[in-house]
């Protein structure tokens, strides 16, 4: 485990959007969701990421929805803000309305649609966090924003205190061990994995915690993981985690042909919380689609295996 004291560890849901059949936060199932996940006994909740699908959101949709898991965690757990934007000037105004808020951290990628060359890359974290004065994590998400942070680009950026943590989902776990290694000496850093089949072994490398967005549908799973990992209980760890590592082919249920990546994460999620009842439909924004009548019997069947229905 790392030798670390982390501002953020343990499971950090990237709490989903519940919406309407017409597009709007669904606030009511937004705060049932959160109650879930602090019953569960999550360390923090992560707020228009990629499971929350901030790309898809309206601004005023995004306000509305981080008001509420802000307003509904309630101090209870701190609240980080996706501050997910195509350009500097435009994150920094995302930024300074998630502190206004209440955001306890944001979490900023790289520029995106823009074409950027690393020293740009540096420039655009610098902005940010001179613009904010709530903690500044990076988020490494290449599939989505096409620019990979590299493991002495991301240390620099911590050395110098730009950064205080990094969310990590580019499946590039030699490098975040590396990130994990070159922090270690740096304190309140925090070093957080996106990998929701491989948490076990990256808290073993030294991670701090998980973001899991799995941890939705099954938020105590996930504790119990951390919590194994914590006690080096790595056979019970590991147990726990092949567990959860099938219920993860629930992403699998959308067929190929029709839905992308994000409608087969996102909407395999919504559709398993529909099923336990802790959110009232599975509606995603669009362009993507809510699974058919066939793809949620496969989620109900995974739900079923995994103990959760």
């Amino acid at each position: 485990m790392s030798p670390r004291t982390p501002r953020f560890r343990g499971v950090v849901p990237p709490i989903v959007t519940p919406l309407t059949a017409e597009g709007e936060v669904d606030a009511a199932s937004l705060e049932r969701l959160v109650e879930f996940l602090i019953e569960a006994g999550v360390d923090a909740l992560f707020a228009l990421g990629s499971s929350g699908e901030s790309a898809f959101l309206t601004d005023s949709r995004r306000d509305r929805a981080l008001a509420v898991v802000i307003g509904t965690a309630a101090g209870r757990v701190p609240v980080l803000a996706g501050c997910i934007e195509t350009t500097t000037p435009r994150v920094i105004e995302r930024a300074e309305i998630a502190a206004k808020l209440g955001a306890d951290a944001v979490v900023v990628t790289p520029p995106f649609y823009a074409r950027v060359h690393p020293v740009e890359v540096d420039r655009h974290f610098r902005a940010v966090k001179a613009a904010v004065e709530v903690p500044l994590l990076a988020y490494d998400v290449p599939v989505s924003v096409h620019t990979k942070l590299t493991v002495e680009q991301t240390l620099t950026l911590a050395a110098d205190g730009v950064i205080d943590g990094l969310k990590d989902s580019s499946g590039d776990d030699v490098g975040f061990r590396q990130v994990v290694l070159g922090t270690s000496g740096m304190p309140g850093f925090s070093a957080l994995t996106g990998h929701e089949v491989v948490v076990d072994a990256m808290m073993l490398a030294g991670a701090d915690g998980a973001v899991p967005g799995l941890a939705n549908v099954d938020p105590h799973g996930y504790v119990r993981l951390l919590r194994a990992c914590a006690e080096a209980r790595w056979a019970d760890a590991r147990a726990e985690q092949d567990r959860l590592a099938r219920l993860f082919r629930i992403v699998e249920a959308a067929s190929p042909d029709s839905a992308g990546g994000s409608t087969r994460g996102v909407g395999a999620f919504k559709t398993a919380l529909a099923l336990r009842k802790v959110i009232d439909r599975a509606a995603v924004a669009a362009p993507m689609r809510e699974l058919t009548a066939e793809e949620t019997r496969t989620v109900a069947a995974r739900l079923e295996e995994a103990g959760l229905l």
